[in-house]
């Protein structure tokens, strides 16, 4: 084990489709010490460019439908538009970010999704061989910042959509071989709440054998219970830690006050 710190951020809709937010929470970001890679999905911005260009987002229990129209837009906007903007400000801050998706430099190879009961489309699932760990040392270690949008291939042409989430997990599990790696996810509460209806009552330690409890007693539920379940599969897999906060207090990482954090 590497006793180098990596950090791997990953960011939502609700922090891209906002453009202060994103603002501070870049400079936020560069301020990080340490090397770091971040994560991105894409927000409002395709929908709105399908729309305008009559496709119509399809979507089954919240999961995008890829069809081969959409795939067109996801990769306009994610690797091209998101991306290439968010590196220019990444730039303009002082941190030299490159933004790739998985095809450049082969860095995330992704099966498309088999068809069982739903037909998501193009879509990519990733496994333990997925993500090529030694590009993305060379690169860190060339002093660039990674920016990775959600858009993966095959290996044989095809481009595929992919969940950031499970980008920034799987990246963070490849990477743990090389460096101490901790993996946090940014998103719109301040971390997992005791009380939903209070956004100041955060659980500010998890460990994974208090999960099951968090569980049965509701304070954990919803979607916040496969993000922790993704939270203590990658610390299983070797993450250090995950953390789950809100993009805006990003700041407070580096004095151990943000969020929630999960613990082996």
């Amino acid at each position: 084990m590497n006793n180098k710190q990596l950090t791997i951020i990953k960011i939502g809709g609700n922090v891209i489709d906002n453009s202060a937010n994103l603002h501070q929470f870049l400079l936020d970001f560069t301020a990080l010490p340490g090397d770091k890679i971040l994560v991105h999905g894409g927000g409002k911005i395709a929908t709105e460019l399908g729309e305008s260009l009559g496709i119509e987002a399809k979507m089954v229990d919240g999961r995008r439908i890829t069809d081969i129209e959409t795939l067109r837009i996801v990769t306009m906007v994610y690797a091209g538009l998101i991306n290439k903007n968010m590196v220019a400000q990444l730039q303009a801050k002082g941190s030299n970010a490159i933004g790739l998706t998985g095809a450049d430099g082969n860095i995330i190879q992704a099966k498309k999704r088999p068809v069982k009961e739903i037909d998501y489309g193009f879509v990519g699932d990733l496994d333990e061989e997925s993500v090529s760990a030694e590009t993305l040392n060379k690169l860190l270690q060339a002093g660039l910042v990674p920016v990775l949008c959600a858009i993966t291939h095959d290996g044989e042409t095809q481009l595929l959509n992919t969940n950031a989430d499970t980008i920034a997990s799987s990246v963070a599990v490849a990477m743990s071989a090389l460096y101490e790696t901790r993996l946090v996810y940014c998103f719109e509460k301040k971390g997992v709440l005791k009380d939903v209806n209070d956004d100041d009552s955060v659980v500010r330690e998890i460990k994974a054998d208090e999960f099951e409890g968090l569980k049965a007693d509701g304070t954990v539920q919803g979607g916040m219970i496969p993000k922790l379940h993704n939270a203590f599969e990658a610390i299983k897999k070797g993450v250090s830690a995950v953390y789950i906060g809100k993009a805006d207090e990003l700041a407070e990482l580096a004095d151990g006050t943000f969020g929630t954090k999960m613990n082996p």
